[in-house]
């Protein structure tokens, strides 16, 4: 979209769009995904519970079949929680079909074409990195961390982790890898649009396993295992989304080459 003078916007199709109807389509489209996100809240909140004992699944998994709560309205709030984070994954279908509605008008036909893919591969990434982290990661990582439990000294070292702690580490660990399975996406999309060449990304990837072990370091719990299993991860995404560039840019040189050539009319 483009924007002419002070008070209208130009479409893709060479349309103009009043500022103010733009304002209020933008309203529109947000009161939408909010009731679709407070719809889903309320629903999640009756099967907080359930939820919460599926996210508690790896934990029992691991040999932990106690978790403890040290204040009054901890485990009010891990519901809460629970649901809004629950309600927000069953919503995004509903936001990113918001957004999309929203921004497409200013598209071209083309635009509309190269970016319809990678609106549809966003969320499968997201939730094959979310799946990844809750049936692979996490019980390594809770199998390694608890493990330290036992006698030490002549003392018994015991786990007893809280509500509120283990929610914030299958949180973590979910966002951290389903936000990092989109790393092809946001690769391929810097590409398409003439900021970075794949040449340019295959020269910086020794630069790239430094920021992946940075992020992980962000992003995990500090200890050394959990790091890795970020860590690698993302560094194998990395080399996916150069080879995907690599096809991708192949197949449009190809079609680019068997477009028939429309004649010339005479004069």
């Amino acid at each position: 979209m483009t924007t002419e003078g002070s008070d209208t916007i130009e479409d893709g199709a060479g349309g103009k769009m009043p500022l103010l109807d733009h304002l209020v389509e933008l309203r529109s489209r947000l009161l939408k995904s909010l009731m679709a996100v407070g719809l889903a809240f309320g629903v999640c909140l009756y099967f907080a519970r359930e939820i919460f004992g599926v996210l508690v699944h790896p934990l029992v998994v691991a040999g932990q079949g106690k978790l403890i709560y040290t204040q009054l309205f901890e485990a009010f709030f891990v519901e809460i929680k629970v649901a809004l984070f629950a309600a927000m994954m069953i919503a995004f279908p509903v936001i990113a079909n918001q957004l999309w509605k929203f921004v497409a008008p200013g598209l071209y036909r083309k635009e509309k074409r190269a970016l319809l893919p990678f609106l549809f591969a966003t969320p499968v990434l997201f939730a094959v990195g979310a799946s990844f982290a809750y049936f692979i990661t996490i019980p390594i990582a809770l199998k390694f961390l608890l493990g330290y439990q036992g006698e030490v000294g002549g003392v018994t070292q015991e786990a007893l982790p809280s509500v509120g702690n283990y929610l914030s580490f299958v949180m973590q660990f979910i966002m951290a890898f389903g936000i990092a399975f989109l790393l092809p996406i946001l690769l391929m999309l810097i590409e398409r649009s003439g900021l970075v060449t794949r040449q340019q990304l295959i020269s910086a990837r020794r630069y790239m396993i430094v920021a992946a072990f940075a992020v992980a370091a962000v992003f995990t719990p500090p200890d050394i295992l959990s790091q890795l299993l970020l860590a690698i991860p993302l560094v194998f995404l990395y080399e996916i989304s150069i080879f995907a560039i690599w096809f991708t840019s192949r197949n449009r040189k190809t079609g680019a080459e068997e477009a028939p050539v429309e004649p010339l009319e005479e004069a």
